[in-house]
């Protein structure tokens, strides 16, 4: 992992508003890698060596959370993001959007 790439990454990531998700898809095009949503999150999995950002607010396309981050919904709901039934982010009113 390219560490000029990952914290192109964090910098970005530690953009996002309270209250607020984007997805990795997004992450990726806006650090000029837009076919790289996986490493996206693979280096938000590898955060923590790095400092604190807020992770927590960046999911799948389709707004669902990360498998392996437990109590990433606890963390967005506590910011006010709300859920639908499905137990995914309601991304139509919570996904911001970046203009590139």
């Amino acid at each position: 992992m390219e560490e000029e790439l990952a914290y192109s990454v964090l910098e970005f990531v530690s953009e996002i508003p309270k209250g607020k998700v984007v997805t990795y898809g997004q992450v990726a095009k806006m650090v000029g890698y837009p076919n790289y949503a996986r490493l996206v999150g693979r280096i938000l999995s590898h955060a923590v060596y790095y400092g604190e950002y807020p992770c927590h607010r960046v999911v799948g396309h389709d707004g669902r959370t990360a498998f392996h981050f437990s109590n990433q919904r606890e963390l967005l709901e506590s910011e006010g993001v709300t859920f639908l039934p499905n137990g995914k982010v309601d991304m139509v009113n919570y996904q911001c959007s970046f203009k590139e």
